[in-house]
């Protein structure tokens, strides 16, 4: 049976409803059009219409999405556009009159309408004109903003004091190389701010989702680091705790989401050494950004270069929602660094400063993040056998099988998924439980190799110059039990 797919079936019918005329259009704020600074409304674009009929004409609502919604230069943010997520008092015009278009119409209302963005106040109070235009049809709306308006946001019952400072001897060169996030937001901002596992003040997993307006939303992005005879290997892992979107179809919204990137760092004698490549991961596929110009395409292309925030921060793009990672040279990153601007909405930049800030709104830049180590805060509770933790925070207990004949982690059984229950089940991973759909499919790495062993991983994925050697050798990486007192592991290559 052939299948149309479903814009296929949106061009056919499309004709069907050329006899509808569009007459007007408003804009509605939800909750109101009074709002505090910083703070954020809903504004639906709504399109009015007629058609004609057996008995004359028929007016009402149309599903129209796609309008171009602007404010004034100083008069707030507007995010990308989504399907309205509350409940519409009016009901709609039936465009078609058969079934099948009464069908279409309920299946381009629930997956396809997106007539809505969040409108982020500015801090000066006043009032402020949104303009929407849809088909040649305006519409405008006068925003007040003003301290007096309710507030909208549920109080935060979590906070995190600042973070002891730890003996871990790589910190400095995290600190060095920790890169600029440039994190899109959308219609839950406060859903797209990295955090830490614990927000909430506990180590449950299945509790993330119902916690995430009272938890903290002090920013936080997890490291680690691993060392070589000729690489230093740093690893940023930025948590969320929802991946949300404005149309959760079956498995495409979870509770929990954690990705990263890696970048290799060359010792090339100072202090720091230099920055040779960067990976980053979005929805289980790896992409690979260069600083060396030597460095080529293997099992994955090369997707662009890398660019620095204050010379030595690689700047990285993150997607509102589903919160996949890209270099910001990628043709999927929505951020310019040149611009400092988010091209399709709204977004927050966030920089490493020693401490974990509150973004102030949705549209906010250089937001201070702390770090955390994914050794102290994560590994060694996702060993179950050794760490004895029994809260839950990780399930699919499982061993660490790698190819190639390369080490294997001290834990006989490692938690590698974040226990989560809402929308989907246990979605989110932590790095040791990341794969790569390219090298899957070739079978050369397996599951979580291409994080816990950063070595031979970038090597499967790019080539490097004959005069840029690559040790396999660790003389660091806790995952693996090297360079840990008391730890061993399988024999760790050339």
């Amino acid at each position: 049976m052939r299948v149309i797919p479903f814009a296929a079936a949106l061009c056919a019918v499309a004709p069907l409803m050329a006899q509808v005329s569009i007459t007007g259009a408003k804009i509605v704020a939800d909750p109101g059009a009074r709002v505090r600074p910083f703070e954020s409304v809903m504004l639906q674009v709504r399109v009015y219409g007629q058609r004609a009929n057996a008995t004359g004409t028929e007016m009402g609502r149309l599903l129209r999405g796609g309008p171009k919604v602007a404010v004034v230069p100083g008069g707030g943010w507007l995010s990308k556009p989504f399907k309205f997520p509350g409940k519409d008092d009016e009901s709609f015009l039936q465009e078609r009159a058969s079934t099948f278009g009464g069908i279409f119409q309920s299946l381009t209302k629930d997956y396809v309408v997106q007539d809505t963005v969040l409108y982020t106040a500015p801090e000066k109070p006043g009032k402020y004109k949104v303009t929407a235009d849809i088909e040649g049809q305006k519409g405008e709306l006068e925003i007040e903003v003003t301290p007096s308006a309710p507030s909208y946001k549920k109080p935060e019952t979590v906070d995190f004091s600042e973070e002891r400072p730890g003996a871990d001897p790589y910190r400095a060169l995290a600190n060095h190389w920790a890169p600029l996030f440039a994190q899109e937001t959308w219609w839950q901002p406060k859903d797209d701010t990295p955090t830490r596992f614990d927000f909430d003040g506990d180590w449950e997993g299945d509790n993330n989702w119902d916690n995430m307006e009272t938890g903290t939303s002090q920013a936080y992005i997890y490291y680690a680091a691993m060392e070589t005879s000729t690489h230093w290997f740093l690893h940023y892992n930025a948590f969320h705790p929802r991946d949300y979107s404005d149309k959760c179809v079956v498995g495409t919204c979870h509770e929990n989401d954690n990705e990263g990137l890696i970048l290799t760092i060359r010792k090339d004698g100072s202090q720091f050494g230099s920055l040779e490549l960067m990976e980053t991961l979005a929805h289980n596929n790896v992409y690979s950004f260069t600083n060396e110009r030597g460095i080529g395409r293997n099992i994955h292309d090369i997707d662009g270069g890398i660019e620095f925030y204050q010379d030595t921060h690689p700047v990285v793009f993150v997607e509102s929602g589903g919160h996949g990672i890209y270099g910001s040279t990628a043709r999927q990153s929505a951020f310019r660094l040149s611009t400092d601007t988010f091209t399709a909405g709204t977004g927050i930049t966030l920089v490493y400063k020693g401490k974990a800030e509150r973004p102030r709104h949705a549209n906010d830049r250089l937001v201070g993040y702390e770090l955390l180590s994914i050794h102290d805060h994560w590994w060694t509770k996702a060993c179950q056998q050794e760490s004895g933790w029994r809260e839950r925070t990780f399930d699919e207990f499982k061993p660490y099988q790698p190819v190639g004949d390369r080490p294997t982690t001290p834990c006989a059984s490692i938690g590698t998924t974040f226990y989560g229950r809402k929308e989907s089940s246990n979605k989110a991973k932590p790095f040791w439980g990341w794969h790569d759909n390219a090298t899957n499919k070739k079978k050369a790495l397996g599951v979580g190799q291409w994080a816990l062993d950063p070595a031979y991983s970038i090597q499967q994925d790019v080539r490097f110059p004959m005069d840029k050697p690559v040790s396999m050798k660790y003389t660091y990486n806790p995952y693996l039990g090297i360079g840990v007192p008391g730890l061993s592991s399988a024999p760790s290559g050339q």
